[in-house]
């Protein structure tokens, strides 16, 4: 529509300099100390929703970080459509292999480097804008409510709960997502799934305080060469995960969906520049491709124990650490897994060696279906201002609410994301193309006009 193109032509220098200084604030939902960052990014938040033209904002306090509510109702004969995002960051660290500072964001030929400047700020504040677009030109053709969170990176704990006394305020037709990312901007694409997730941490405890290396070497067992091993049994010659039952539930794609897939452009050779790696690596008789889209892993996030500081310390630790994530699909269960995953840790542990293992968040894998009005709305959103098809493809990274949504408001979720796989989403210097923010404000409005005409 030509008036939300000159009004987004008008205002898009404001709208990325609003975009820059939420990025400022260090809204890091994981680390204590920034507890009243949390507080004033969720205010924020709100104001920018107000200032969009929603007329009925609220944050509302949890057991943890606060959740910024808004709602704009044209017509109760209209549709609704529910967007979610999350305001808080990963930690910024390591610190030292940032270029710039990740909370003062620096444009650097085109991109925004920023912690959160793709997950998830640049992307939820796309659909702000674009509010604020169809407030301003009074084109507004659906319901919109806004939810957005500051735990979605440690694992949403309290969202749940909140969705679940609040049905009615949270009552939609559709959930719009964008957390995703897209192939790139010659060749777009939808994500039409997400993987689950279970997060686990241990701890292997030897002797009962850090000993003399030299002394007791060779007579006692080390927690870090223990768990070393633990660790690396749980994958075979072919990089399949050996725990029992781990692919019990899994759905195997049919050849028909993994033609599909490999429809989706991918140059191997660009991919292993641009991580600067001599190969790939996977489970063997898969691609690349679906080996972070339709299979399940297991991968080691964090490992430590024993003496790292500067110089040397000849010592033999008491104590070594992991913490562990399994990314799931569909038809696995994230409780499920973790059980399993906790009891065989457990189970393989030598008789000299004690291990505490426990659970830190999950969630459930989820798919939504291409022949829904809300994936068709989507795609053809996508299509007017992209001018191709998207490809759907199945994303590798996690939304732990998602089966929950579905499961408590009845409704179908369509992820609508802009960034790109290449944006070093929890990594330093993570960015977001600039022409990739605007596309998506030029294009969400396009979602809500072809979403209503389900009711025409």
């Amino acid at each position: 529509m030509k008036a939300w193109t000159e009004y987004q032509e008008k205002n898009k220098d404001r709208f990325l300099e609003e975009l820059l200084a939420l990025l400022r604030i260090p809204s890091v939902s994981a680390k204590s100390e920034h507890n009243g960052d949390m507080l004033a990014c969720a205010k924020a938040v709100e104001k920018s929703l107000q200032e969009a033209g929603a007329p009925i904002t609220k944050i509302y306090e949890t057991e943890g970080h606060p959740i910024v509510y808004a709602e704009i109702n044209v017509d109760p004969k209209l549709p609704t459509v529910l967007v979610y995002g999350h305001y808080d960051v990963q930690p910024a660290e390591p610190l030292e292999l940032w270029h710039s500072s990740p909370f003062d964001p620096t444009i650097k030929e085109g991109k925004i480097f920023a912690r959160g400047a793709c997950d998830d700020k640049g992307q939820f504040y796309m659909h702000v804008k674009a509010l604020e677009i169809m407030t301003k030109t009074n084109s507004l053709c659906t319901n919109i409510k806004f939810i957005i969170e500051g735990e979605e990176e440690i694992g949403s704990p309290n969202l749940a709960a909140f969705v679940k006394t609040h049905t009615d305020l949270l009552k939609a037709d559709v959930i719009l997502i964008s957390d995703t990312a897209m192939i790139s901007m010659d060749t777009p694409s939808i994500d039409i799934g997400v993987r689950g997730l279970s997060y686990i941490e241990l701890e292997i405890t030897g002797p009962n305080r850090d000993l003399h290396s030299g002394v007791y070497g060779g007579a006692v067992a080390n927690p870090i060469t223990i768990l070393s091993k633990m660790i690396a049994s749980c994958h075979d010659e072919n990089n399949h995960i050996t725990i029992p039952g781990f692919y019990d539930d899994v759905i195997v794609s049919t050849d028909a969906e993994r033609k599909k897939m490999a429809e989706a452009p991918f140059d191997e050779n660009e991919f292993k520049a641009d991580l600067g790696i001599q190969n790939v690596w996977g489970e063997k008789g898969y691609s690349t491709n679906e080996r972070t889209g339709i299979r399940p892993t297991l991968e080691v996030n964090g490992i430590w124990g024993g003496y790292t500081g500067e110089g040397a310390k000849t010592v033999l630790p008491s104590k070594a650490f992991a913490k562990i994530s399994c990314r799931l699909v569909p038809n696995q269960s994230a409780e499920k897994i973790t059980a399993m995953v906790l009891a065989h840790f457990k189970k393989i542990a030598p008789a000299n060696i004690t291990v505490n293992a426990f659970e830190h968040h999950g969630g459930e894998p989820y798919i939504t279906p291409i022949d829904s009005h809300e994936y068709k709305s989507a795609a053809k959103a996508i299509a007017t201002t992209f001018g191709k098809e998207p490809i759907p493809v199945r994303g590798g990274g996690s939304i732990p609410i998602c089966s929950l949504f579905e499961k408590e408001l009845g409704v179908k979720i369509v992820f609508m994301g802009f960034g790109l796989d290449s944006d070093n989403l929890h990594s330093p210097n993570e960015k977001y193309d600039i022409v990739n923010f605007y596309k998506g404000i030029e294009t969400i409005p396009y979602f809500h006009q072809f979403f209503a005409e389900k009711q025409a």
